[in-house]
């Protein structure tokens, strides 16, 4: 629905506020008087600003726990990259802190003056990241999905970031034109030979960067919550050992691939290799801790961006 008028005016207003705050160190007496309202006004303009998220605060300053939380990580599982974020004890959200660093760690990579290939996953956790970015223009990269953008029942995936990127981030982007499992692996065998299909396969394999969520299973997984799993199967997958997945690919407790018919389906596009590539995670909280330890464990991913709790935890392993 399209704002009112009104509506849009009140966040221009608010807008500038939270600038003259904000970025030009101005105080709420100053903003009231430059703007011609009342330091009250001026009070819920700065709130409304942050309350709409028209503010994004980056923390310039490395925290010295959290550098040394990630160094014992990087050293434990052998990691190319460590970004470590404070926790808060009193919030619930499972994105607050590492959206921002993943974020700021995808900008890292796009201001890259050299071509690079860089694939993206799926999921709540890299959808609140990609919100994050700012306005780039990067016609020199190009951007691969690994994750189908289609649901279940054919409609558009809601958390699919590709075309989320897009809007941000002006370079050439490759969707990847499947539902995350098929039905089995002959079909996925049929829709793999298609050019455009191809296309975003071979792009897969030759990245030089990928940021992917790191999935728990469970009732309340995102594979089932998002219907690509019924709740049976997931309970048939964990009872054969299954402790996490990253684009649909399942993995045990020591982080090896499933070899059951599950990963057969699985018509996303295979992780880069370990070897070339930077593959990181992006994923805090407990209902995470099985799916990150097996992930760092079996490598499949040589990269992470979590909370100081969840680093504590997996030190502890």
């Amino acid at each position: 629905m399209a704002r009112k008028p009104e509506a849009s005016n009140r966040l221009d207003d608010a807008a500038r506020a939270g600038w003259l705050y904000y970025v030009a160190g101005r105080t709420q007496d100053e903003i009231a008087s430059a703007m011609g309202i009342s330091r009250q006004s001026a009070q819920r303009l700065v709130s409304l600003a942050m309350a709409e998220r028209l503010i994004k605060v980056r923390l310039d300053h490395p925290i010295a726990a959290c550098l040394e939380l990630g160094q014992r990580l990087k050293e434990k599982y052998d990691l190319r990259q460590v970004d470590i974020v404070p926790s808060d004890p009193g919030s619930t959200s499972t994105t607050v802190g590492i959206a921002e660093a993943g974020a700021a760690e995808i900008e890292r990579w796009l201001k890259s003056t050299d071509p690079i290939i860089l694939a993206i996953g799926t999921g709540r956790t890299l959808k609140a990241a990609i919100d994050q970015l700012p306005a780039m223009e990067c016609p020199q990269h190009r951007i691969v999905s690994l994750t189908g953008n289609i649901g279940p029942d054919g409609s558009a995936a809601y958390y699919n970031v590709i075309f989320s990127m897009a809007d941000a981030v002006k370079a050439r982007h490759f969707p990847m034109p499947l539902p995350v499992l098929v039905s089995s692996p002959e079909e996925r065998a049929v829709l793999h030979n298609q050019a455009l299909v191809k296309s975003a396969l071979q792009l897969g394999a030759e990245a030089n960067v990928a940021f992917v969520g790191v999935g728990e299973l469970g009732d309340r997984a995102p594979l089932c919550e998002d219907g690509f799993l019924a709740r049976d199967e997931m309970v048939r997958l964990m009872d054969e050992g299954a402790a996490g997945e990253i684009c649909g690919w399942m993995f045990d407790r020591d982080g090896q691939m499933m070899s059951g018919s599950i990963n057969k389906r699985v018509a996303s596009v295979p992780l880069p290799s370990r070897d070339s590539a930077s593959v990181i995670g992006i994923a805090k909280g407990q209902r995470k801790y099985l799916a990150l330890n097996a992930a760092l464990k079996g490598r499949v991913i040589n990269g992470l961006i979590t909370d100081e709790a969840t680093a504590e935890f997996l030190l502890k392993q």
